[in-house]
């Protein structure tokens, strides 16, 4: 009885643990932070709570949605990469067609919620994170190298829903959040695909690294983001959005980064990729926390 028991609860904990991969539980998180940052900034006044857990919902909804459609559109591919084999729709833990239901009905009803609870815009924003993200980027991955430009954008969305749906229309002010969450996805995703060049050549997505075996064009367009970021997160200070402190502590951050990505330039290996990537982890909460912090 007890075995039988201990069963139920392994095969139940088995399949959390299966959801959690599938709908990118990490990636999703982040999602999160950075459309509340950008709900927090754009927001006048005394909290509206139920208007942000909406947002936040609506988006977490999306996200998890997307992520789930991702890997059912990329599930063959996925069974060819050692990083990606173990995902549950490769590995047979769940089928193709629930994944699919799963990211359907997730992606509409965290649009829905948006449209009504938020407004129409934040719900269009959300319905083209998806869109280009699964009918754009995802196809993308075996045609051209470019394909991480464009998967940049679907990316760099989330904080601009935020700020839609706080805020109800377009500023300059919100369209920065977009630019420093695209400039920033460019040397964290070129760190990543140079670590995994030999992973990806085999699921057949088609990278940058492929046509790059030193890492000169790699490690350059990487260096070259990052000095674009740091220019890009020195606006708001500039502009008047954001105190002083804002600026020196953006600087310093932003220079640090470059940092990482100068020394991927220079050595091209794996162990400097993978500092890049890991400090690309620990500079953006870090940034967005002291964007709210510091908004005038």
């Amino acid at each position: 009885m007890k075995s039988t028991a201990a069963a139920s609860a392994s095969q139940s904990q088995g399949l959390v643990d299966d959801v959690l991969v599938l709908v990118k539980a990490r990636l999703s998180f982040l999602v999160l932070i950075t459309t509340l940052v950008g709900f927090l900034l754009g927001w006048r006044g005394p909290i509206n709570w139920v208007l942000m857990g909406a947002t936040l919902l609506g988006t977490a909804l999306c996200a998890a949605g997307a992520a789930a459609l991702n890997q059912w559109w990329e599930r063959e591919g996925d069974a060819k990469m050692k990083r990606t084999s173990s995902r549950p729709v490769p590995a047979g833990r769940i089928q193709a067609t629930d994944a699919l239901m799963f990211g359907l009905f997730f992606s509409v009803t965290g649009i829905a919620i948006l449209a009504l609870f938020a407004n129409a815009s934040a719900a269009f924003l959300a319905f083209a994170t998806i869109a280009i993200y699964i009918l754009v980027y995802t196809p993308m991955k075996r045609i051209s190298s470019l394909n991480t430009l464009v998967g940049a954008v679907p990316g760099a969305l989330p904080p601009l829903i935020g700020w839609m749906a706080a805020r109800g229309h377009y500023e300059l002010e919100g369209c920065l959040l977009f630019a420093i969450l695209w400039f920033w996805q460019m040397p964290h995703f070129l760190a990543i695909a140079w670590m995994y060049r030999e992973d990806y050549a085999k699921g057949g997505c088609v990278m940058i690294t492929a046509g790059d075996p030193e890492g000169f064009a790699t490690s350059r367009q990487a260096f070259f983001y990052a000095l674009c970021l740091l220019l890009v997160t020195l606006l708001p200070g500039v502009m008047g959005y954001n105190s002083p402190v804002w600026f020196f502590c953006a600087l310093a951050m932003g220079l640090a980064f470059a940092g990482f990505a100068f020394v991927f330039m220079r050595r091209r290996d794996n162990a400097s990729a993978r500092a890049l990537f890991f400090s690309s982890i620990l500079y953006l909460p870090l940034l967005l926390g002291l964007l709210v912090l510091t908004k005038k």
